[in-house]
């Protein structure tokens, strides 16, 4: 697989796959960045009342996983995120390895802009689905950013 794509190189079914073990660091530095204090995600005796009875990560910091492989794998360095959607399947727990995976739905050449399913899993299983709308450099682009 190369390092990225240019529009021309995209071809509907072509996948790319991150996966991170979240840890706790992750947690409260995503909580730090963001400004989102949920007690569901830093405070254990909280979390224990709750219907997971432990801490859970954010929802969007694996979302984020998926910026990841959009922005440096497929199809790489230059793409723009247009939209997003997402449903949440399942907590992603401390410890829990989370792998993004990105799929080329369809092409649209008249702007350069692809459909892609995105999805994360723990263990197999969907944590969070969705589809993504980017637009995708040009080989010309691409070589001209390279210059």
């Amino acid at each position: 697989m190369p390092d990225s794509y240019a529009f021309e190189d995209l071809s509907v079914g072509l996948t790319a796959k991150f996966s991170k073990t979240v840890t706790e660091a992750d947690i409260v530095l995503f909580a730090a960045v963001t400004g989102d204090t949920n007690p569901m995600h830093l405070d254990a005796e909280y979390a224990a009342t709750s219907i997971f009875k432990e801490r859970i990560a954010h929802g969007m910091l694996a979302a984020g996983l998926i910026t990841k492989v959009l922005g440096t794998q497929l199809p790489g360095p230059g793409t723009i995120y247009m939209s997003q959607s997402l449903k949440f399947r399942a907590p992603v727990r401390i410890g829990e390895t989370v792998t993004a995976t990105v799929e080329v739905m369809a092409l649209h050449p008249e702007k350069r802009r692809a459909t892609l399913r995105t999805v994360c899993t723990v263990k197999g299983e969907p944590v969070l689905e969705g589809e993504a709308y980017v637009s995708v450099p040009s080989r010309a682009q691409a070589v001209k950013a390279a210059e």
